[in-house]
């Protein structure tokens, strides 16, 4: 991710297919294991990897990644639920400061409000699996034990549905 953050353009391509073909074998991997395990956790929804490669590619890498990404087999389990952290670009810009990794330090703002953008249009639509929308401007999951712990309250009872969690105050 290093270059890609020092050259978005140069290397969005390349970044893209790593990240493509990583989930690709982790879901291949998820399939020859236990079915039965009863709890997976993952960080990434394979339905939004194009969101990334459409910020990032120009058309005619897009339409490269795109073939790729229709020829893959791609069978992920369903997920249960499925939880999007939504954040302003001005809290994520805080947090990336905050973090201190010198290569993230290099992601602008514009980059930021472009995937705002294409998250929140994918997320509107989405409904493929039960759809947890959590307001993470003032919530720090990092930080906090206790809103941590009211997050993973609240989620435990969605079974269907769209949902929506924001906090207003952690005493």
């Amino acid at each position: 991710l290093e270059r890609f953050y020092q050259n978005r353009r140069e290397a969005a391509l390349a970044t893209q297919l790593f990240f493509l073909f990583q989930r690709a074998q982790k879901m291949q991997d998820i399939r020859q294991q236990d079915m039965f395990e009863p709890v997976r956790v993952s960080d990434f929804l394979i339905d939004k990897d194009p969101l990334f490669a459409r910020v990032n590619l120009d058309p005619d890498e897009y339409q490269l990644y795109d073939r790729v990404f229709r020829q893959m087999t791609l069978e992920a389990p369903a997920p249960d639920l499925v939880i999007y952290l939504q954040a302003s670009p001005d809290r994520l810009l805080e947090r990336i400061e905050k973090r201190g990794i010198d290569s993230e330090r290099a992601i602008s703002r514009d980059y930021l409000e472009q995937l705002n953008e294409v998250y929140s249009e994918f997320f509107l639509y989405y409904d493929a699996a039960p759809l947890l929308i959590v307001n993470a401007n003032e919530l720090d999951l990092a930080q906090g034990e206790q809103e941590f712990q009211q997050l993973v309250d609240y989620l435990l009872d969605i079974r269907s549905g769209r949902h929506y969690f924001n906090p207003t105050f952690f005493g």
